[in-house]
């Protein structure tokens, strides 16, 4: 498909030469596998299955620790491996010591693999002084980690804007318009053209090996919540406008890595949503209402995406391509996390400060984000029959590849994660199967034995409530009717479950079979549960879960998206009034959706002067006077106010709630003739 026959509902800029993307691909390639030495950089050394984007300050950040884990574990892996085969070549011969030492001899039975996904980790913000903050934070070993680690690269964005979005979304998503629109050959940055390739143009390609990108930002700033989207729609757009291209003539090429092999690429935004609870926080806020922008936006594009009745039947691929949404899926992590750790490990929470609440947190995702890329490892230590003894049919087992999870996971996801220490010899029904899945679904709070921080990413109910209804779960000997009558669980359409082992440890199948009876109790309506069995990844037993679309019905969810919706939209009459929250709780509920109601209380168009102290009409041409120059073509401008959030965003936002709230399945029944 050329690019004049693309779609003109989106103008990102894809770049159609198959030859000049090999090119720019391989620039890529030789910069995360550097050569040694004199040799050469072989062509066919693979990009990694993974690759995790981090946008803005914060999504910067917790890309840069989850690398520095993987890159910390991977380390402490090769010493043990490495002590290991010290004591086992005690007996042998010197010189082959030597020889095995120095060359890339593999033993075909001996050989330990080092299966941790290194992830490509590339990092953009708007902040021209991006690589002098991560070069020089005062992490003690970080000049070493960033010295060795090839695979992390750096955006530099600064040559379209140095400033950052002044906390303004709809700035940051205009700033990441002109950056992706912008035809990437011309940049003086050499580096774009070549990233750009690598994240946009090759998704899918035989090239491109990588088929998991995690989007990683924050949801009530300005830069990462404007951009992440823009980022994850041209990544689609690209991916889809391959997808419909049906010539034959690129199978004619000479060169095989030319071919587009329809396989599923899997994107996840991972949104880390501000605090909304405590005394000292007002709704009202400038980050809440950010974040209720990017949710509304969100799920009104996934409901475009996956659920909208009003498309044709013969459907053509144009019409697909104006119904893209930017991720399959995006992981909810609410800043509370800390303060509810806080409180349950009998500190005081009103007293934490930002940049503690903000380390821990970041903590908690990278531990999630670590999981999700160990269990990538394809497990064979598990026979059939062990799973068919547990209950569990082998095909509901899977390694979290892109497929797999593109089958498993949709919409808003939130995360149920707790460990376990498991020391050597020791037996396996020691372990507290029910304690550790009610750990995981807990409020968050500290594990004392491994320090990490276990619980759900975010609540399904007020705090205190959902406290009072967990002791009442762990009371009743976990009877599930505590908790499966709330949306967040009874609404759940499907879950991913990650159990992670260490080396040498099996859980027994009993154990496997309550952890699967207490998620098919506790979410009685799932249409799919998948379970990933890690082996050796970690030296603690750990569960995490992954709860797909109910937690758009949860009251952090349901209150920051709310909040947006009455600062930016509504009419004058009703802005400071309760009437809008109650309308918007009724129109879930009641049978029929009268659509009447939102052009009642809302405007056409989002107000972005809402949110900023400021004359926003004054703003509106200087940043359009950078499209133009920077873009100079007038057939592809875009307006500002072309990326306005509209009132039939606030309306699919809406039956995208109604659809999950209504979400059952049928039970099947025996059936006999035999009367």
């Amino acid at each position: 498909m050329s690019q004049e026959n693309l779609p003109i509902e989106h103008l990102y800029f894809t770049e159609t030469n198959l030859e000049q993307i090999l090119e720019n691909l391989d620039v890529v390639r030789s910069r995360i596998h550097p050569k040694l030495g004199d040799e050469e950089v072989a062509i066919d050394q693979v990009f990694p299955s993974v690759c995790l984007i981090g946008l803005g300050r914060c999504g910067s950040n917790i890309a840069l620790d989850v690398a520095s884990l993987v890159y910390d574990a991977r380390a402490s892996y090769m010493r043990e491996v490495e002590n290991q085969e010290i004591l086992e070549s005690e007996r042998e011969f010197r010189p082959m010591r030597w020889i095995r030492k120095h060359l890339p001899i593999e033993g075909k039975d001996g050989f330990k693999p080092v299966f941790l996904i290194e992830p490509i980790v590339l990092l953009g913000d708007l902040d021209k002084d991006i690589e002098g903050r991560i070069r020089f934070s005062n992490q003690e070993g970080r000049t070493k980690f960033l010295d060795e680690y090839k695979k992390l690269q750096i955006m530099d964005l600064s040559e379209v804007h140095a400033g950052g979005a002044g906390n303004a979304p709809i700035l940051g998503q205009y700033l990441a318009k002109i950056i992706l629109n912008k035809d990437a050959t011309t940049f003086r940055n050499e580096n774009w053209k070549n990233m750009h390739s690598y994240l946009v143009d090759s998704c899918g390609i035989k090239a491109n090996q990588s088929r998991l990108y995690f989007y990683i930002f924050s949801a009530g700033g300005g830069t990462g919540s404007g951009m992440a989207s823009e980022f994850g729609l041209a990544q689609q757009f690209s991916y889809l406008s391959k997808t419909f291209d049906y010539r034959s003539d690129q199978s004619q090429a000479v060169d095989k890595r030319h071919s587009f092999v329809f396989e599923p690429i899997f994107t996840s935004g991972i949104c880390i949503l501000p605090n909304i609870s405590g005394k000292n926080v007002e709704i009202s806020e400038a980050l809440h209402i950010n974040a209720g922008r990017l949710l509304t936006k969100y799920i009104s594009e996934e409901w475009n995406f996956s659920y909208n009745e009003e498309r044709e039947d013969d459907e053509v691929p144009a019409d697909v391509m104006e119904r893209i949404r930017p991720w399959n899926s995006m992981m909810l992590i609410s800043n509370d996390i800390m303060r509810y750790a806080e409180e349950e490990d009998g500190g005081d929470a009103d007293n934490i400060d930002v940049n503690t609440m903000e380390k821990y947190a970041n903590q908690y995702i990278s531990q999630q984000i670590f999981n999700i890329l160990t269990a990538q490892a394809v497990t064979t230590d598990y026979d059939e029959d062990y799973f068919r003894r547990a209950g569990i049919d082998i095909a509901e087992t899977i390694r979290l590849d892109a497929n797999d999870l593109f089958m498993s996971l949709a919409g808003p996801v939130a995360v149920a994660y707790a460990e376990s220490v498991v020391g050597e010899g020791k037996h396996q029904d020691t372990v507290d199967i029910d304690d550790l899945f009610c750990r995981s679904i807990e409020l968050p709070h500290f594990n004392n034995d491994t320090s990490a921080i276990e619980g759900v990413s975010v609540l399904p109910v007020e705090s205190d409530r959902y406290r009072e209804a967990i002791k009442n779960y762990r009371k009743s000997g976990y009877d599930a009717s505590e908790l499966n009558h709330l949306h967040f669980f009874k609404n759940c359409s499907s879950i991913v479950s990650i159990i992670s082992l260490p080396r040498d440890y099996k859980l027994s199948f009993t154990a496997l079979n309550r952890l699967k009876m207490h998620l098919n109790r506790l979410c009685p309506n799932t249409t799919l549960k998948r379970y990933a069995l890690v082996i050796g990844a970690s030296a603690n037993l750990s569960l995490t879960t992954l709860i797909a679309k109910s937690p758009c019905l949860s009251d952090d969810f349901l209150t920051l998206m709310v909040a947006y919706m009455k600062r930016c939209f509504a009419r004058d009459d009703y802005r400071y009034t309760d009437e809008i929250d109650k309308a918007i709780i009724s129109m879930i509920q009641e049978d029929e959706f009268d659509e009447s109601l939102v052009d009642k209380y809302f405007a056409t168009y989002e107000n972005p002067a809402k949110i900023l102290d400021t004359n926003w009409y004054a703003i509106k041409p200087m940043y359009e006077k950078k499209y133009r120059e920077l873009i100079d073509n007038s057939q592809r401008f875009v307006s500002i106010n072309d990326i306005r959030l509209d009132i039939n965003n606030v309306k699919n936002a809406i039956k995208y709630l109604r659809e999950i709230y209504r979400h059952r399945i049928s039970k099947t029944n025996v059936l006999t003739l035999n009367g």
